[in-house]
Order: structure tokens, then sequence, then C-alpha cells
């Protein structure tokens, strides 16, 4: 989906559809599956946790371009 916005520009409403119904159907999949939301979950209240006891942030993961 990003390489065909960045490829398209504007026009990526109209030409990448497709490539946008596939991004939300994969993201509904991980977002309906339980054992996803408790790891998610799980690796949240950790870093609240560290957080919490240090004060210091963790540095949010970058995301790679191709995601």
């Amino acid at each position: 989906f990003t390489k065909c916005c960045q490829e398209t520009g504007l026009l990526m409403v109209v030409k990448c559809r497709q490539e946008n119904t596939a991004l939300k159907d994969c993201l509904v999949g991980y977002y309906s599956d339980p054992s996803f939301y408790e790891e998610c979950k799980a690796e949240y209240l950790k870093q609240r946790e560290e957080y919490r006891a240090t004060g210091i942030k963790k540095k949010r993961q970058k995301l790679t371009p191709n995601v």
C-alpha cells in the first residue's frame, strides 16, 4: 500500500483501492485475534511499568518503509 501511494501521488485514493482493501483485511485479522490482543496488552503494560519505575520513556520503534 505504501509503495502504491508513493508512486501514485494524489491519485492514490482512486488507484490504490485494491491495496488499501488488502491492508484493511490484514489488519482486521490481527485486531480480531484474541491472542494478538493479549500479546500487545502485555507489552504495553510492561512498558508502562518500566516507565513508572524509571520515569524514562522507551524510544519508539521506527517502522521500515515497506510496512
